[in-house]
């Protein structure tokens, strides 16, 4: 785990792309995509059916891992707003076990802003949790601190002549954007313009490895 602070509050970066709260024991999580590949079959573009139960089966490690108490969802968890009547039984149950246990929230994504209240936890637009703004893309005119997702964020870059793709997250000192936790889910560049355009010039990439937390200033 790697410790940071990001407006007042002290996080961790986990180099499963996720970001643990530790003041909380809160666990938060972006763009999960349950069911993208049962999407895809929909249009004759057949992937192997398990993206959620692998997705499924990392998070209930991490939240072994880390004890934690409170699960954040930051938008675009189902591929699709039917996704979650897509979910398989073995998926269904064990969603319904974590959603039970933990103090359970789902932030809408533009994905799922129709997800249905089937999964059990809470369904929200958006939370002020402490000061912190959470939701699902981040809003360039928003001066409070903010958590967001639906980038995808990697960085990408050459060491000694060859190409390195990570997830990592994307940072200023108002706005935090995590990278994509789901199995089945790509990236864009963390310097793209339109991640530029949604934090403002001034951003750093951070890629936490083992006990550090690697940051890369992003070209404006």
């Amino acid at each position: 785990m790697v410790p940071f602070s990001f407006s007042g509050h002290d996080l961790v970066a986990l180099p499963q792309a996720a970001l643990f709260w530790p003041a909380r024991k809160a666990l938060l999580v972006a763009d999960l995509h349950f069911e993208k590949a049962s999407w895809f079959a929909r249009f004759g573009q057949m992937l192997p059916p398990y993206d959620s139960e692998a997705t499924l089966a990392d998070l209930e490690a991490l939240i072994a891992a880390t004890d934690a108490r409170e699960l954040w969802c930051l938008g675009d968890s189902f591929h699709d707003s039917t996704g979650s009547e897509r979910l398989s039984d073995a998926a269904r149950e064990k969603l319904a076990a974590l959603t039970g246990r933990l103090d359970w929230t789902w932030i809408t994504g533009n994905h799922d802003e129709a997800l249905g209240a089937n999964c059990g936890g809470r369904i929200m637009e958006e939370a002020d949790v402490d000061g912190l703004l959470l939701r699902h893309e981040a809003d360039p005119a928003e001066p409070r601190p903010e958590l967001s997702g639906h980038f995808h964020p990697k960085l990408r870059i050459r060491v000694r002549g060859k190409g390195v793709s990570r997830r990592c997250f994307v940072a200023t000192e108002r706005k935090l954007i995590l990278p994509a936790f789901g199995a089945l889910t790509g990236g864009l560049d963390a310097a793209h313009p339109e991640i530029a355009r949604a934090v403002g010039t001034a951003a750093e990439a951070l890629v936490p490895v083992n006990d550090r937390l690697l940051r890369f200033p992003l070209a404006a």
